[in-house]
């Protein structure tokens, strides 16, 4: 059970007791006392490092919203300067799927819920925005709403069912649930998704500053917006009373249920919270991209949104962020690379498989797996607390010796 749980629930005679640090008895040193070495824990260090890392997001994202009025350039990262359409509409679906990759990792992350199935409420958002836009010719903000209403009952009623099993069984009703999206996309019913070809989006109902190349910087901004939002909700969840019993659950759902909680509630309202937040970055998505195809209901989204927190790091917020930004990177400039001069030149041993960017792909994520357990962020932390220790001892052996 995490740290946050067992302090809020263990009681005396439980499995712990509150402040377990400070009930120590001679063997642990006095109750408040610091380390064996007898130098004082300053209290105020976790607070300052919290600080510290939501200062340096809001810069980023200062940063990030000044882009597109500068002329930067990134070769081979980025196709063209920031300030024109090709590198905004790189950056923005980077952000879009750093988006989604939060939505998920509040159920894999925070509750512990392996789902196979969650591109059918990203698909719902994308394909339920674009059928409305275009059979009922609602204006932009009233289907947003309606697609919204419509989302939250699907995940309501879909997770109700679902989470009535856990482990292996509940993922493959997630993923039969899917399935049975993408098929019904695929069928074309009335001609509503068009098929294989996908549905274009109707703009005659979409503001004339989010329609058009000429308007790639407003819906970059948009991007950018749906990306904070996102954060701080996942954010706001996982420090909730609801988001604290998910994690316990996700650690020891038997004990939950003995400390007289409902474990079965606080797994619902995750996943319908984050099937909600993943169809709002699937309309955004529709925005963007003008158009919806079947793969944003297909099962292949979502082990994409899974590779994404994993190469991140399972359990961590800008985990997330990270990865959806750096396999979004690498999926679409990969194609460039693979198709280079340089990679046709190479023999055929090299050739081959290079010229794949899902090889590639796939070798990033299987060495990411073997040599970085925690993900990016969980070797940046690791980095960070051998520095932190080296740091330590040499103050200590500077004291020792004056």
């Amino acid at each position: 059970m995490s740290a946050d749980t067992t302090d809020q629930h263990a009681g005396p005679g439980g499995g712990g007791t509150p402040g377990t640090t400070a009930g120590r008895g001679p063997a642990g040193g006095p109750a408040g006392g610091g380390p064996a070495g007898g130098r004082p824990v300053d209290g105020r260090a976790p607070a300052r490092r919290a600080a510290a890392r939501w200062a340096a997001g809001g810069a980023g994202v200062v940063l990030l919203a000044l882009l597109p009025l500068l002329n930067l350039s990134v070769p081979g990262i980025l196709p063209t300067p920031t300030y024109q359409p090709g590198a905004l509409q790189l950056l923005a679906l980077c952000m879009l799927m750093a988006a989604a990759a939060l939505s998920y990792h509040l159920l894999i992350g925070v509750a512990g819920l392996l789902s196979f199935g969650h591109a059918l409420y990203f698909g719902a958002g994308t394909y339920g925005l674009a059928i409305l836009l275009d059979r009922m010719e609602l204006p932009l903000l009233p289907a947003m709403a309606l697609t919204l209403a419509a989302v939250v009952v699907l995940a309501n009623v879909t997770g109700a069912v679902a989470l009535r099993v856990t482990g292996i069984p509940f993922a493959m009703v997630t993923l039969a649930f899917a399935q049975a999206g993408s098929v019904l996309v695929r069928r074309n019913p009335a001609g509503a998704t068009g098929g294989d070809e996908g549905i274009s989006l109707n703009t005659e109902h979409v503001p004339e500053f989010l329609v058009g190349v000429g308007n790639t910087r407003n819906l970059y901004w948009i991007a950018l917006a749906a990306l904070v939002a996102v954060f701080l909700v996942v954010s706001w969840i996982q420090r909730s009373r609801a988001g604290h019993v998910a994690a316990a659950v996700r650690e020891n759902e038997l004990r939950v249920r003995v400390l007289g909680l409902r474990p079965y509630l606080a797994k619902l309202l995750i996943f319908v919270v984050g099937a909600t937040l993943a169809s709002v970055v699937g309309m955004v998505y529709l925005l963007l991209q003008s158009g919806a195809v079947p793969r944003a209901v297909s099962a292949d989204l979502t082990i994409t949104l899974l590779v994404m927190v994993v190469l991140g790091g399972v359990g961590s917020r800008w985990g997330a962020v990270i990865g959806g930004v750096i396999y979004t990177l690498l999926d679409q400039r990969l194609t460039a690379l693979a198709n280079s001069e340089a990679i046709a030149g190479l023999p055929p041993i090299l050739h081959v498989p290079l010229s794949e960017p899902l090889f590639i792909l796939g070798t990033l994520f299987i060495l990411v797996v073997l040599f970085m357990p925690g993900g990016l962020t969980g070797a940046a932390s690791r980095l960070t607390r051998r520095g932190s220790a080296r740091s330590r001892r040499s103050r200590d052996i500077l004291e020792e010796a004056s």
